[in-house]
């Protein structure tokens, strides 16, 4: 389950002025507010028919195809239940409608569902087994864990009537300031530890995660947490949601345990997505390697992430999807709103690969899925350039991959433009300003849409880099910016008007090249 962050959002990121400074030749003042002509709706990206989209669930495997469940409402940022989707590619999706409806007073939050093959739970062979997170008390509002099971390969589902991981925190808080520590309780995340022979169910708190065991999805035991504050000085990385446990091999054949979670690190300076520790797991502890996480993703709008294993390489791949939104603006009307009904997408499908690095510790790398290139309409491939200033190319389009190399000897800042209009007032800055990498849509807002002082995203890059590989995915209104074989990823909404079509490259301070550009319609 997300929720609109509890932390002041008084403080000022210092990215605006910044953003400012980036690119002069292109950084004009946003063009007067413009009107949204024909569907806004995204095109290779999970959207839903109507209504709000918020969390993604962890997709199971079922006849073939990956059964893809999120939170769905009728309403912006209000109560709902689980919608689900399929896909055999992870790229199109075919809608299914209602799983786990909303009940009165009984929404149904974020959890995971999984494939009981040998019947543990009782229900039969096969049964697709959910744990959700949902409010047992409509006060106090405590969460708790509820059990729900399928016999029709996870359409539609039955639930237990009493919680399966009661919140002992909860029943038992008085105060405001226990009740208030208590209620974060949420996101189960379940798998079948083969090893031992039982299920595994982490849960996320206020600060730490929980990990429980059971052999049969119904009774569970306490084993242990993980807390990633040790001393007294450790940064605050907020609560722990929709958290993640899982095994990787990496590209050196060593096999590691991976620990993740969205979170909203934003009050200490860092990112408010996918947090993660590699580390050991020894079927009731996971011990961090370093309790400093990586981030996988470091733009404002890739939250409540799910990974799941690629069924054709499961010991190496895993696939990730997020929610494309932020709550420190997520509760609101959005243009898809007023052109066709909804409000919200996933991220693209990506894969993620565990790789040893030069220094001797591991990171996850991402890309988008192989599959999205078989549905590429039409490729385009244009000259290499060299810049002093900008240049416009001969190429428009709403939905595409944009990919190219850019190098260079001496200068400020280099980058590219996607979304530009005709006029080249409004547009979205893609580039490399000294030691940072960014993605700055300032110039793309709109006064009744602004994302006010969250429009530059940042990512750190060595400042003696003279070379950046880009892949940048547009789609309508959301810009996904892959950085060197997916080292660095930077997701960002952007709200993109009709006309906003153009792409330019420009560099101040010095000469750029580009080479190697390729745009793929999408």
């Amino acid at each position: 389950m997300t929720h609109l962050s509890r932390r002041s959002l008084l403080r000022s990121v210092g990215v605006g002025a910044l953003a400012a400074g980036l690119a002069p030749a292109m950084h004009l003042a946003p063009a007067p507010r413009a009107s949204a002509v024909g569907s806004l709706r995204a095109r290779y990206h999970l959207t839903p028919p109507a209504g709000w989209l918020c969390d993604p669930q962890r997709p199971i495997d079922v006849d073939g195809a990956y059964r893809l469940y999120y939170l769905h409402s009728d309403t912006n940022n209000a109560d709902g239940g689980w919608d689900h989707a399929t896909t055999t590619d992870c790229v199109a999706f075919t809608h299914h409608g209602v799983a786990i409806p909303l009940e009165p007073d009984f929404p149904v939050w974020s959890g995971s569902a999984v494939v009981d093959a040998a019947n543990t739970a009782g229900y039969g062979a096969g049964a697709v087994v959910a744990l959700a997170t949902q409010p047992t008390d409509g006060v106090r509002r405590y969460q708790e864990q509820y059990l729900y099971w399928s016999t029709d390969g996870g359409a539609t589902f039955t639930r237990l009537p009493d919680p399966v991981i009661v919140n002992t925190d909860g029943r038992t808080a008085e105060t405001p300031e226990e009740i208030e520590n208590a209620e974060w309780f949420r996101d189960p995340k379940v798998h079948w530890d083969a090893v031992r022979g039982e299920w595994v169910c982490v849960i996320g708190r206020r600060r730490y995660a929980s990990f429980y065991t059971s052999p049969n999805l119904r009774d569970w035991t306490w084993t242990s947490n993980f807390d990633y504050i040790v001393d007294a000085g450790d940064p605050d990385l907020g609560g722990i949601e929709c958290p993640d446990l899982f095994e990787i091999t990496a590209d050196d054949g060593t096999h590691h345990w991976v620990f993740a979670a969205s979170m909203d690190a934003w009050g200490v300076g860092l990112p408010m997505t996918y947090a993660y520790w590699t580390g050991a797991w020894d079927g009731t502890t996971f011990v961090a390697d370093d309790l400093t996480p990586q981030w996988l993703d470091r733009g404002w709008d890739w939250y409540a992430a799910v990974t799941w294993p690629d069924r054709t390489d499961p010991d190496h791949v895993r696939y990730a999807v997020a929610w494309m939104n932020n709550w420190k603006y997520a509760a609101r009307d959005v243009p898809t709103d007023a052109t066709d009904g909804y409000n919200g997408q996933n991220s693209v499908v990506r894969e993620i690969r565990l790789v040893r690095q030069p220094g001797g510790w591991y990171s996850l790398l991402s890309e988008p899925v192989p599959a999205l290139r078989d549905h590429v309409a039409s490729t385009t491939t244009l000259p290499d350039q060299v810049v002093d200033g900008s240049v416009v190319l001969p190429w428009t389009g709403r939905s595409y991959e944009l990919e190219l190399d850019m190098s260079w000897e001496s200068l400020q800042n280099i980058g590219v433009s996607v979304g530009r209009s005709a006029d080249g007032s409004r547009h979205t800055n893609i580039g490399v300003f000294g030691d940072r990498l960014y993605v700055d849509r300032g110039p793309s807002d709109r006064p009744e849409y602004s994302f006010g002082e969250f429009t530059q995203a940042e990512a750190p890059i060595d400042p003696a880099a003279r070379l950046v590989h880009l892949r940048v995915l547009v789609d309508m209104q959301s810009v996904e910016v892959f950085v060197d074989a997916g080292h660095t990823v930077l997701s960002q909404q952007v709200y993109f008007v009709d006309g906003d079509d153009g792409i330019s490259l420009y560099a101040d301070g010095g000469t750029g090249t580009f080479s190697g550009i390729t745009v793929r319609e999408l």
